[in-house]
């Protein structure tokens, strides 16, 4: 240990006084007489003489060589200083006064003694002090003492022909006087050296360690020791060294390193020296943060947390805090730990070490993000043949969802932020497996969400409308859908008319006629209802009028009549027997039928055609035409107020009715089933009479289309007699 050196120096001066002698008329003084001369300090002779009468001073010699040195002293005894150690010198003295200057004594030898020896002290432990010195000229032998400053204790003194001497067993921190002299072979001592030394403290004793984890410093403290003005604290590690230094007794060190372990020394220092280094003690500062953490979710919830292992860890603690304030923590001496965690989270991940000194400094935060959670309530709201719309429940932690439909080889795909979604162009009646995914742009898709099926609405089917004979109407179409019910739907004016089937047609009946309809097909399955077929217009045969009627107008020549139908435009009247047809086609209500062959039954049929063509078969009756009207009319007279009238009765069996019109009133009469010929009584004669013999129809109808014939009845001749014919009128 490298100690304070101290120099201790003695000076000799010297002066020289130049004297000039001045004569002087005067007489000088006596010569002085040395009585003795010495030597006490190396530098100098002290000389003593007899006071001389007159002298005002004197003038001291000392001679060596060609070397003079004089000094002018006042009186007895005189010091000649700024002389050489161990010299001899040649004394000498005059006496000084008014009249001048004595001449010198006679000479006498001094010699000056030792110089003091040139100490260099230092402390090289804290209970020694080494002094040391250069070799004096003349010296045999040297002596050193040394002492408490202070005064207090005892002296050690040393005598020694060597130029060092070290004194032990000193009290530490002490601040010492060593006092050092040479002598000579004669024994003479020289000049002494001063010095004060101070030895080197001791080395504190119970130190005490506190350490601050979460600022990596720690505080020292110690004993204090004697004489000691600093303290200097070491911190030293296999990597770095630190340190600490104070005039007090306790010292901070701050920057420690994480995860190093520490000797701790104190080292106690004054101007002498250090003390030796105290008993190190051991620091163990916390281990550092652990470092490479890897955080894997696999299976997805199930987190792990590896990191690797770290220097003075004794165990660890990995905390995982979710987004939502929940935080759990793992406490293992391995170096991995397992979490439960949950779709759709950010869990804050951080790992500490522990081991006596604390807990390691907080290192790198973690983030972690779970994958968004899968929807689970997928919901159809809409399915229609080319179109479904789902809807769901929003999830946590998804930032859009992805919605993928897809049918064996094409998929439809649709990406929107709002938990809802409405996938087109699809094909109906097609299972679709839709699967939606939630994305988050930290983690991805969540592939893991499971899927659910739907079938689209079926297709619409295409018809095609066919009426059979008997005006029943048959709706046909390809069924191209797995287990759909069609329904098929005339709607109208006249109302709305619907049949159903599950097979490719359908047959609807009891459609009113003289309708226009609108006829379209859906089909209808589990999965909805399709879009209406395109509508197939349908006219219905337009209705048959009512109240047919058929009168004969002539014997050849009927009337048909009848009531308006709905939606009819024309009329087709056809009239047929066993001899031939007969057929009228107007737009008004009756047709006249002519070349009617008198006493056939005929069928009557009329059919009602609308403005498109259609035809309805309405009425079909049996009409017989009327007996021919009987030819041969003659009257006979039967007495003076009887007319009986003849004819010839027409093919087939008729009834027939006779009636004749005169000024003096009507007669008529009918004969009895199978005659032709009546009797009519009580007419007046003298009078003209037409006469018309009718047929009467199966109803009681008499015609009145056969021709009349007038006859005049005369009031003289026979009995009976010619009836005189006097013409033939047409019917009216």
């Amino acid at each position: 240990m490298a100690g304070g050196v101290e120099k201790c120096l003695t000076l000799i001066g010297f002066s020289v006084i130049c004297l000039k002698m001045v004569a002087s008329a005067k007489t000088a003084p006596e010569i002085p007489t040395i009585d003795q001369a010495y030597s006490k300090i190396s530098n100098s002779i002290t000389v003593e003489w007899a006071t001389v009468p007159g002298a005002t001073s004197y003038l001291l010699t000392a001679k060596d060589g060609d070397t003079v040195i004089e000094t002018m002293v006042a009186n007895s005894p005189g010091t000649v200083t700024g002389l050489k150690a161990a010299t001899l010198y040649q004394i000498t003295i005059r006496s000084i006064g008014a009249a001048g200057r004595s001449q010198a004594s006679p000479p006498t030898q001094a010699k000056t003694v030792l110089a003091a020896p040139i100490l260099e002290v230092s402390s090289p432990s804290s209970d020694s002090i080494l002094v040391q010195w250069e070799a004096v000229y003349m010296a045999i032998g040297f002596s050193v003492s040394i002492m408490r400053a202070n005064g207090l204790g005892r002296i050690w003194k040393e005598n020694t022909t060597n130029t060092s001497l070290t004194f032990t067993s000193l009290e530490a921190g002490t601040l010492y006087t060593i006092k050092a002299y040479a002598w000579n072979a004669n024994g003479i001592p020289g000049d002494d050296s001063t010095c004060n030394q101070r030895t080197s403290p001791g080395a504190p004793a119970n130190i005490q360690v506190s350490f601050n984890s979460g600022a990596l410093k720690a505080s020292f403290s110690w004993v204090p020791t004697e004489g000691a003005f600093n303290y200097t604290v070491m911190a030293l590690s296999d990597s770095s060294e630190l340190s600490c230094s104070t005039t007090f007794s306790s010292c901070t060190i701050s920057s420690l390193q994480c995860g190093t372990e520490y000797l701790i020394s104190v080292l106690a220092s004054n101007d002498a020296g250090s003390s030796k280094s105290s008993s190190a003690v051991t620091l163990k500062t916390v281990a550092c943060a652990p470092g490479r953490v890897i955080i894997q979710e696999d299976p997805p919830g199930h987190l792990s947390v590896a990191w690797s292992n770290v220097d003075l860890g004794d165990y660890y603690v990995a905390f995982v805090k979710s987004d939502d304030g929940l935080e759990v923590h793992c406490n293992t001496s391995l170096t991995q730990c397992n979490f439960l965690s949950e779709c759709g989270f950010t869990y804050f991940i951080s790992v500490f070490a522990y081991n006596k000194a604390g807990q390691s400094p907080l290192g790198d935060v973690f983030n972690y993000t779970t994958a968004p959670c899968c929807p689970s309530d997928i919901s159809p709201v809409l399915v229609s043949s080319d179109r479904v719309e789902i809807v769901w429940s929003p999830v946590r932690g998804a930032e859009l969802y992805e919605t993928k439909a897809v049918d064996g080889y094409n998929v439809v795909e649709c990406n929107d932020t709002v938990p809802a979604c409405t996938l087109s162009a699809l094909e109906c009646d097609t299972k679709y497996n839709i699967t939606v995914y939630s994305f988050s742009e930290v983690r991805g898709s969540n592939m893991s969400c499971t899927s659910r099926f739907i079938t689209t609405a079926p297709c619409s089917p295409e018809i095609n409308v066919s009426k059979d004979a008997s005006s029943m109407i048959k709706v046909h179409w390809r069924s191209t859908n797995d287990d759909a019910t069609y329904t098929v739907t005339a709607q109208g004016e006249t109302g709305l008319y619907q049949c159903s089937s599950t097979g490719e047609s359908c047959t609807m009946g009891a459609l009113p006629c003289g309708s226009v309809f609108s006829v379209t097909a859906v089909a209808e399955t589990q999965a909805g209802r399709s879009l209406p077929s395109y509508s197939v217009p349908l006219e219905t045969v337009p209705c048959c009028p009512a109240g047919l009627t058929v009168t004969q107008i002539t014997q050849s020549v009927i009337n048909v009549s009848w009531t308006i139908g709905m939606v009819a435009q024309t009329y087709v009247t056809v009239l047929e027997s066993h001899t031939g047809q007969s057929k009228c086609h107007t737009h008004q209500n009756h047709c006249l039928l002519g070349c009617i062959t008198c006493g056939v039954n005929y069928t009557v049929a009329l059919k009602a055609i609308s403005a498109t063509g259609l035809t309805a078969d309405c009425a079909h009756q049996s009409y017989s035409s009327s007996a021919c009207c009987p030819l041969g009319v003659k009257l006979y007279r039967l007495g003076p107020n009887g007319i009986r009238i003849y004819w010839q009765a027409s093919r087939g069996s008729a009834n027939y009715s006779t009636d004749l019109y005169g000024s003096k009133g009507i007669f008529t009469c009918v004969p009895s089933a199978g005659l032709s010929f009546c009797d009519v009584t009580e007419i007046p004669c003298g009078d003209v009479y037409t006469v018309m013999v009718s047929p009467v129809a199966e109803t009681g109808l008499k015609l009145t289309f056969c021709p009349k014939k007038i006859y005049s009845v005369t009031c003289s001749g026979s009995t009976l007699g010619m009836v005189i014919y006097r013409g033939k009128r047409n019917p009216e």
